[in-house]
């Protein structure tokens, strides 16, 4: 696959405000992201990791290092607000509150509003919208108002609207926080959707170590560093490390940790809840009749 992001040595720190210092968010951050890849970010608050997200769309500028979008500098000091304004058209990012991103009172309306403001032809902006809202589950709602959906179907609305508008890649900033788990359920499953069959890049920010542990690679955030950078199986791997740095794991890794700290010879990249109780019983009735 192709490289279509890259950052070497970011650094960025939040202004100082009426004699206080300033705030580093980020130091020094190195990494490149696949085309076609699904990254989950993790980290606790005050991590960078948000900064970050608004540094790669281009909403905050870095104090210093490069940020490279298909291979070209978008830092470097002869780009041009053409360039950045063509580049931001690539990138999307949905947020934590849905009602923050929705402002048409009828569902198509408001997905087809980004590509309205981009000056796309009427009937190019039909078909975009119309299969947008088939991607993310939402056609028979097109004509609904999005006050009265709940707050999984505003998120896949807001999601359809960064489809609409063409994004290659989609950062969702902890996208899935302010709603129950059938929301999330529904918010996940499309995200995976748009990465398994749409080839669109994925960074997730999320808080949910179960949702980060259905990515290809999990980058952790401490401190505006890199703490750890990996597969959900090598992050996760190592827990220990995580609670250190004041971060959870999934549930079943807690789980299974527990069991081989117990003497049970149990693995711990198992994140299926189903497959977890197999091999904890199995564990235990081979312990018995060793026994």
């Amino acid at each position: 696959m192709s490289e279509v992001i890259r950052v070497e040595n970011l650094c960025y720190s939040y202004p100082e405000d009426e004699g206080t210092p300033a705030v580093p968010a980020l130091k020094d951050v190195s990494f490149s992201i696949e085309e076609g890849s699904f990254t989950a970010i993790l980290g606790h608050n005050g991590s960078g990791k948000s900064t970050l997200a608004k540094v790669l769309c281009m909403i905050c500028q870095p104090d210093s290092g490069k940020l490279f979008l298909h291979g070209k500098e978008m830092t470097a000091e002869d780009i041009t607000d053409a360039d950045i304004m063509k580049a931001r058209r690539e990138i999307g990012m949905v947020f934590q509150n849905p009602d923050n991103q929705i402002v048409a009172t009828v569902v198509e309306e408001d997905v087809a509003f980004g590509c309205e403001n981009l000056g796309i032809p009427s009937d190019e902006i039909r078909r975009r919208v119309d299969e947008a809202l088939e991607i993310v589950g939402m056609t028979r709602y097109a004509r609904h108002q999005p006050h009265k959906l709940s707050g999984g179907q505003k998120q896949r609305i807001a999601v359809a609207g960064t489809i609409a508008m063409k994004r290659k890649v989609i950062i969702f900033d902890e996208s899935t926080a302010m709603l129950d788990p059938l929301g999330r359920k529904e918010v996940m499953d499309t995200i995976i959707r748009l990465n398994r069959e749409d080839g669109i890049t994925v960074l997730m920010i999320t808080h949910y170590m179960n949702e980060a542990a259905l990515a290809d690679r999990i980058i952790v955030m401490n401190r505006g560093e890199i703490l750890k950078d990996g597969s959900p199986n090598q992050v996760f791997g190592e827990p220990e490390s995580m609670w250190e740095a004041g971060l959870d794991v999934p549930q079943t890794t807690e789980l299974l940790y527990r069991c081989r700290q117990m003497g049970y010879n149990v693995p711990l990249d198992v994140f299926d809840t189903d497959e977890c109780a197999r091999i904890i019983a199995q564990a235990v009735l081979n312990q018995e009749g060793r026994d």
